[in-house]
């Protein structure tokens, strides 16, 4: 059994390492190939309890790379449809999951978790784009600069990363695909000795996972 995993994982990282950066497929290739790792190691235990080893490796490897390309591709259109909404900043971590960052600047007046009228806008595109996938879940995050207390910022981005999530449930996104959390000061990405660096600090991210 374990050969005949070893044997479809090599095949799959050798297939995954000829994909060039300039390949307009290499993310739903990378998809495919890291689907056909899992799969042929799922198929593999599967046919190991079957008595057929090789079969249920080669089953598995093709069905999860088949999956793997499936997830690559939509998540690399669903992508490139955020890129195209006002006022936020959208990257891909890996390849089964997409950040969008909004700065609480945008989202809420100075030391308050009610959403301002003009970000609704935003976020109303983002819960349609959400709408139109819902093999995915979606986390919520909330951080503050370090001005204040800790306590209090992360009372604050507990109640930021919570109005987000309501208003996206309110706007049609399934409450059972969103969860919230916040961080407080914890997890800054720049500077909080600098004006730039603390609202850089002040954001809600948007964490989009696969769930296949």
């Amino acid at each position: 059994m374990i050969r005949n995993v070893s044997a479809a994982l090599l095949a799959t990282a050798l297939a995954v390492g000829c994909v060039s950066a300039d390949d307009p497929n290499q993310r739903a290739k990378r998809g495919a190939g890291a689907g056909a790792a899992a799969g042929a190691v799922v198929g593999a235990i599967i046919g190991n309890q079957s008595g057929n080893n090789r079969t249920g490796a080669v089953a598995g490897a093709a069905a999860g790379a088949a999956i793997g390309a499936a997830i690559g591709h939509r998540m690399d259109k669903q992508q490139a449809e955020l890129q195209q909404i006002p006022g936020v900043e959208v990257t891909r971590p890996s390849e089964g999951q997409i950040d969008v960052r909004l700065t609480s600047d945008i989202l809420f007046d100075v030391d308050s978790s009610s959403l301002r009228s003009d970000s609704r806008s935003t976020l109303r595109d983002l819960a349609t784009n959400f709408r139109q996938y819902p093999d995915e879940v979606i986390d919520v995050a909330g951080h503050t600069d370090s001005t204040g207390t800790p306590s209090h910022n992360q009372t604050l981005s507990e109640n930021r990363a919570d109005s987000v999530r309501s208003y996206l449930v309110d706007q049609g996104v399934p409450s059972s695909r969103i969860s919230a959390r916040g961080y407080g000061e914890t997890m800054p990405k720049a500077s909080n000795s600098t004006p730039e660096g603390r609202q850089l600090n002040r954001r809600v991210e948007i964490h989009i996972r696969a769930t296949q």
